[in-house]
C-alpha cells in the first residue's frame, strides 16, 4: 500500500496493464495512422511530446468542435484538457471560425498593421488595465521578447523566476531549486551558456527568500504566473502577492505576469481579479481562440523606459519579434475571440461548472478516503495527491505520480474523456454542459473503484 496515494500498487499496475489493452483494441485506425506517420516523423509525431501521454501509441484526432472532439476511429470525446489552454474557449469557436473565413479571402500577412489592430490593442487595454501592448505567436516568444526589453531598460541583467514554474521555452526559466541550490534543469537539450548565471529561483509563496533575492539589487524583473498551474497548482498564500508586490518595487525591480493559463480566472485574468499591478502582462495560447498568437502590455511608464532603450540603440534587428508577428490572419482571430467569445457570460458559465467539478472531485475523494486534495481557479481545476494544497513547487512536485496519473488518464481517455497530461487538469469551456460534468465525476469514481 503507498502512503501516499492510500493505493494498493498492485492493483494499479493491474488497471493499467487492463487500460492499455483496451486502447489497443479500440483504436486501430490511430495505431496504423501512427505506424504510417513513423516513417517521416521524428519520434513518430508532430513534436516529441505528444509521445508523453498515457497512450500505447498517439491517439489521432479527426474533427473537433466545442467542448468535444473526434478520433480517427471515430469515438468522441469530451475534452476537458482542452489544448492545455489553447483551446479554453472551446474547439474553433463560431465566432473565430467566421473572422477566419472571412480574412482567409483577405490575406494572411503583410508585415503591415492590419484594421484590426487598433481595436485589439484596446480592447486588452480595457481588460488588462495596461495601456501598450505588442504581440507575438507565443507566450514562450512573448516572455523572451519582454526579458529582453525589461533588460534594456533596466541596465540589470538577471531575472527571477520561482522553482517549479512555466513559461514555455524561454531558457532562463529552466533552473530548480534542488536541496537548496539553483540548479539548470537536466532535461534542457543543447544548452551551452549557464542559465544560473543570470536566473535566480526561489520558492513561491517564501517571502523572506525574495526579499534576500531582490536586495541584491541587479534583478531586472521577476517573471510569474500568479497561480503556478505547470507543476500542479499552487495558489499563493494570504497576503503573499500584496507584500510581493511592495518588495519588488522597494528594490527597483519590475513584475511580469504570465496569465497565459491563469485567464481561467477571468475576463481580466487573475491580476485584475485580484487588484494585482504588473509592470508587464502577457497572455498566450487562449486569446486567440487556438490561432497562434500572444500577447504582452506595458504600463505607460515602462513604455516610455522602453521606447526610449530602443531609439537610444544603433540601428539593426532588436532581436524582439518576427516577421509573422501581429499577422492579419491571428489580429482577426484575436479580435473575434476578445469581442465575442471571452465574454463575462462565458465566464459565469464555466466558473459555474467548475465549481461543480471541483465539488463532486472533493465528494468521490472523501468517499473512498483518499489523502488527496482538489484545487480551482475559475475554469481551472486539479487533483493533487497530497492532502492538503501544496504551498511551493517543491511540495507540488512531490505531490505527483507519473504512473499513478497515466493510469488514471487512461482510464478516462478509454471512456471518452480526456484529461491533461502531465498532472491533473481539467478545463470547462463555455460548451460544456452538465452532463459532461456527471459522465466526468461518473467515471472517475468508477476508476478510484477499481484501483
Amino acid at each position: 500500500m503507498s502512503t501516499r496515494t492510500g493505493l494498493n500498487w498492485q492493483r494499479v499496475q493491474a488497471l493499467a496493464a487492463a487500460e492499455r489493452a483496451s486502447y489497443v483494441a479500440r483504436n486501430p485506425e490511430s495505431a496504423r495512422l501512427a505506424e504510417e506517420a513513423a516513417r517521416n516523423l521524428l519520434f513518430g509525431v508532430p513534436m516529441h511530446w505528444m509521445n508523453d501521454w498515457s497512450t500505447p501509441f498517439p491517439l489521432t484526432v479527426r474533427d473537433a468542435s466545442g467542448a468535444r472532439f473526434r478520433d480517427a476511429d471515430g469515438h468522441e470525446y469530451v475534452d476537458f484538457c482542452l489544448g492545455d489552454t489553447g483551446a479554453m474557449f472551446g474547439h474553433a469557436p463560431q465566432p473565430v471560425a467566421r473572422a477566419i473565413a472571412r480574412q482567409s479571402a483577405r490575406g494572411y500577412t503583410a508585415m503591415l498593421p492590419s484594421e484590426d489592430a487598433g481595436p485589439v490593442a484596446a480592447e486588452l487595454s480595457r481588460r488588462f488595465g495596461l495601456p501598450y501592448w505588442q504581440f507575438a505567436l507565443s507566450a514562450s516568444d512573448a516572455n523572451r521578447f519582454v526579458l529582453r526589453w525589461l533588460r534594456a531598460a533596466t541596465g540589470r541583467s538577471k531575472v527571477l523566476v520561482f522553482n517549479g514554474c512555466y513559461h514555455g521555452t524561454v531558457d532562463d526559466v529552466f533552473v530548480d531549486l534542488v536541496d537548496g541550490v539553483p540548479t539548470q534543469r537536466d532535461s534542457l537539450l543543447g544548452q551551452v551558456h549557464k542559465l544560473t548565471d543570470h536566473t535566480v529561483v526561489v520558492e513561491f509563496n517564501d517571502l523572506p527568500a525574495l526579499e534576500a533575492a531582490l536586495a541584491q539589487g541587479d534583478i531586472a524583473c521577476v517573471l510569474a504566473e500568479p497561480v503556478m498551474t505547470n507543476i500542479g497548482m499552487v495558489l499563493p498564500q494570504l497576503g503573499y502577492w500584496e507584500a510581493a508586490q511592495q518588495l519588488i518595487k522597494r528594490h527597483g525591480t519590475l513584475l511580469v505576469i504570465d496569465e497565459t493559463h491563469t485567464i481561467s480566472s477571468g475576463t481580466g485574468g487573475y491580476a485584475r481579479a485580484h487588484n494585482m499591478q504588473p509592470d508587464v502582462l502577457v497572455v498566450g495560447k487562449p486569446i486567440g481562440g487556438g490561432v497562434p498568437c500572444a500577447v504582452y502590455g506595458f504600463t505607460e511608464e515602462l513604455a516610455r523606459r522602453v521606447e526610449h532603450a530602443k531609439r537610444s540603440a544603433p540601428p539593426g534587428h532588436s532581436g524582439v519579434g518576427t516577421t509573422l508577428s501581429a499577422n492579419m490572419f491571428a489580429m482577426a482571430a484575436m479580435r473575434a475571440n476578445l469581442e465575442e467569445v471571452m465574454t463575462e457570460q462565458a465566464y459565469q458559465h464555466m466558473f459555474a461548472l467548475a465549481g461543480q467539478l471541483a465539488d463532486g472531485l472533493r465528494a468521490v475523494v472523501a468517499s473512498h478516503q483518499l489523502p488527496w486534495c482538489v484545487t480551482q481557479i475559475g475554469a481551472r481545476t486539479e487533483f493533487q495527491f497530497s492532502a492538503t494544497a501544496p504551498r511551493s513547487g517543491t511540495e507540488a512536485h512531490a505531490a505527483m505520480d507519473g504512473e499513478l496519473e497515466q493510469v488514471i488518464h487512461l482510464y478516462l481517455l478509454n471512456r471518452g474523456l480526456l484529461i491533461t497530461p502531465f498532472h491533473n487538469m481539467l478545463l470547462v469551456c463555455p460548451e460544456t454542459t452538465n452532463a459532461d460534468i456527471t459522465q466526468l465525476l461518473d467515471a472517475f469514481n468508477d476508476c478510484l473503484t477499481a484501483l
